[in-house]
């Protein structure tokens, strides 16, 4: 990962909204100082978006995340409502994960999609390539992965909720950039590890042997 891109998260994420809701909420309130708190990683998301082109599935997914989970926080009403919205707005997302995977059409494998579109590959010849047999089973592995990850956020935000009320939303911010980091680095090395099977598929096919399955 770009460290660049480590000190912004780090900035955007979590120092900034700690700081925004550790001086502002004697100032503003509970509920307006998290509100505000949210503003940097809002215009942080929006920032890549722009930069990093991604107006494809994988982008405008986290756009419209970005974009219900704004919503949901300004008609939230409350400090503590905003947070148990956002516990269960990530349920919403693990259902989502969980029927795309049911389906047979996982997010994992079309965010994969659009990565090697912007390395130059056709998406269509990249989508079913990866459809094969022993590859798609990695991108059906990572989704698992998207909704393990969901439900250990929401587990963890709900204990740490429970126990320490509004007051322990600064160690929500924290504890959420770490499991993020821990998760992204687990799936990134299972994205990773998919070229293992697809060289295999690759050389099998050039070889002229059967290609299904590995």
């Amino acid at each position: 990962m770009n460290k660049k891109l480590i000190i912004l998260d780090i900035i955007c994420y979590a120092a900034l909204p700690f700081l925004i809701w550790k001086y502002g909420r004697d100032i503003l309130g509970d509920y307006p100082a998290m509100l505000i708190s949210t503003v940097p990683g809002f215009i942080y998301t929006i920032y890549r978006f722009i930069i990093e082109r991604q107006f494809n599935i994988a982008g405008l997914f986290v756009l419209g995340s970005l974009m219900i989970g704004t919503t949901v926080d300004l008609l939230s009403g409350s400090a503590e409502q905003m947070l148990w919205n956002g516990i269960y707005l990530g349920l919403f997302y693990v259902l989502v994960h969980l029927i795309s995977l049911v389906l047979m059409r996982p997010l994992a494998l079309y965010f994969a999609v659009d990565f090697v579109y912007l390395q130059g590959w056709p998406r269509k010849e990249s989508r079913e390539l990866y459809y094969k047999k022993g590859i798609f089973k990695w991108f059906q592995l990572i989704q698992i992965f998207f909704i393990i990850r969901g439900l250990f956020m929401a587990g963890l935000k709900t204990w740490l909720l429970q126990k320490y009320g509004v007051d322990g939303y600064d160690q929500m911010l924290i504890y959420r950039q770490i499991s993020g980091w821990v998760f992204g680095l687990l799936i990134t090395a299972a994205y990773f590890y998919t070229s293992v099977p697809i060289s295999k598929y690759l050389e099998r096919r050039k070889s002229g042997a059967k290609t299904e399955p590995l």
